[in-house]
């Protein structure tokens, strides 16, 4: 079964949770804390993911990490499901697709906007609501600066890539007069 079936069935199981528990956020956040903690402590990813260190032990350190962050119950057991079936190596995709199951169910779509200067909050409310026109949805915007980028913006939203940027406009330039 490939990595990513695996971790969308996992991330659908929890959704369906979530949303029986009407929990969906939280569930999301918690998820995300803990797959960032991971991402973050290399040292502490290998014992949890190693085939050869004892599952008693793995079991009793995962234990203290959630004593500690406090997570409901339902992603407590999760990640001990998780733990006891070999696929904490699988937290970060699972993470990924729960977020989108998640935003599909409540509606958002996000999107990501690359500018080559920095926004001013009413720029930045002004591409929201274009896209938010655009799809019907309510748009969660990122916006990040590439002075590559020349002018213009770039924005990825729903897996397509809207580019207006001055140097993608400069490149298309170039090929018409290379082509003749």
């Amino acid at each position: 079964m490939s990595v990513s079936a695996i971790s969308r069935r996992y991330a659908k199981a929890l959704v369906r949770l979530a949303v029986e528990q009407n929990q969906i956020e939280r569930f999301g956040q918690e998820l995300g804390q803990f797959s960032s903690l991971l991402a973050g402590e290399d040292l502490l990813r290998l014992i949890l993911e190693s085939p050869t260190f004892p599952m008693n032990r793995k079991t009793a350190i995962l234990g203290d990490l959630l004593a500690s962050l406090q997570p409901a119950a339902t992603v407590k057991n999760f990640l001990g499901l998780l733990l006891e079936k070999d696929r904490l190596q699988y937290l970060s995709q699972i993470a990924v697709d729960y977020r989108a199951l998640a935003d599909e169910l409540s509606g958002i779509v996000r999107a990501r906007v690359t500018a080559a200067a920095e926004l001013s909050p009413s720029q930045r409310q002004a591409i929201g609501s274009s896209l938010q026109q655009q799809t019907g949805k309510q748009v969660e915007l990122t916006v990040a600066v590439n002075p590559a980028l020349l002018g213009g913006l770039q924005a990825e939203i729903g897996g397509r890539l809207i580019d207006g940027s001055l140097r993608t406009q400069l490149n298309r330039i170039e090929d018409t007069l290379k082509k003749g």
